[in-house]
């Protein structure tokens, strides 16, 4: 990468463009494993590892995955600091302590790597992009399988499911994210909420332009106002009643940073989660409180600080609120102005 490259990893917009108008990357990895015989990248057991943030909202829609599926013993994980630099995520050093969390530990896999994006280095000395997470990384060939989220979720929707026992309650083999019957409103969903929701309060955030960020912010809530119309009129517990999907693993990922950070740090702040949105906060917390996979992989100490303290043409003083408190509600505790209602 050009030494100009690695200088604009904090720009979130493009010096120069007058439409204020956050665009995000294309992967630029986007290889598959596969159960077929000669993959490239077979389905074996140990062979992977995944590099995440705790922070990223991309990243933590694979780590709930893994653990919904029961690919604990599968794949390997480990996270990078909170903390991005103009050189991109670093690893954390055993003196960091102000990271707190499972698997917080330097590059388990090359010694002497400090940041990210030595390993996107290792694999392509001309990479020239953004040195994002997640990296799904096969330590048998020594290189990137991925960086696309979304096609991770759904390779570890099912790839090694002909390997997951056939019994027991936490049997993953039985939990299937895109299922047949559902796929095509799973895609549909995908689209508007990826676009407006997903990455909409990113384009809210990071705009440069009063009128970039009003376009998108008002299309941000819009999006939500459909969301909370769909939980409101239907059977939950999930976005599609009984079954739980992706959709709710995409979802999960913006909606839980939302009360936390995109209120006050993008400015999201038409309506809170909380007090404006009642099915879907009721959906979020059952999906947190009900489910170890959520709850155990959402680190609010990471989160908060990733945003506060690393986007600083946002906040320079990187100073972090402390509300709203708690980061997320018990189930059955609500704000006083919802509950006066109740």
């Amino acid at each position: 990468m050009s030494s100009s490259g690695a200088s604009n990893i904090t720009q979130w917009v493009k010096p120069g463009d007058k439409s204020g108008e956050f665009k995000r990357q294309t992967s630029a990895f986007r290889d598959w494993i596969s159960n077929e015989p000669g993959a490239k990248f077979p389905a074996e057991k140990g062979r992977y590892h995944l590099y995440v943030s705790y922070a990223c909202p991309w990243a933590h829609r694979t780590l709930i995955a893994r653990k919904l599926k029961g690919l604990e013993d599968y794949i390997s994980y480990s996270v990078v600091h909170w903390h991005m630099g103009e050189k991109g995520w670093r690893f954390p050093t055993p003196e960091d302590t102000d990271a707190e969390g499972e698997n917080v530990i330097p590059d388990p896999l090359h010694e002497g790597f400090t940041h990210l994006r030595d390993l996107y280095f290792s694999v392509d000395k001309d990479y020239a992009a953004r040195f994002t997470v997640p990296v799904l990384y096969d330590k048998v060939a020594q290189t990137i399988v991925s960086n696309e989220s979304s096609e991770i979720l759904r390779m570890l929707g099912n790839v090694f499911d002909a390997q997951l026992p056939e019994t027991g309650n936490d049997s993953g083999k039985k939990l299937d994210l895109y299922p047949e019957p559902l796929r095509k409103d799973i895609d549909e969903v995908g689209e508007w909420t990826y676009d407006l929701i997903n990455n909409g309060v990113y384009k809210s955030g990071f705009a440069t332009t009063q009128e970039a960020y009003e376009r998108n912010v008002v299309r941000l809530f819009e999006a939500l106002d459909r969301v909370e119309k769909h939980l409101a009129e239907g059977k939950g517990p999930f976005y599609f009643g009984d079954r739980l999907t992706e959709t709710d693993i995409r979802l999960f990922v913006t909606l839980i940073r939302f009360d936390p950070v995109y209120v006050q740090h993008f400015k999201c702040n038409l309506r809170d989660i909380r007090s404006g949105y009642p099915a879907t906060h009721r959906w979020m917390r059952n999906l947190y409180w009900n489910h170890a996979a959520f709850r155990d992989t959402t680190n609010f100490l990471h989160i908060k600080a990733h945003y506060t303290k690393s986007h600083t043409q946002i906040n320079p003083p990187s100073i972090t609120p402390v509300g709203p408190l708690p980061n997320i509600l018990p189930l059955d505790e609500e704000v006083p102005a919802v509950a006066a209602k109740n």
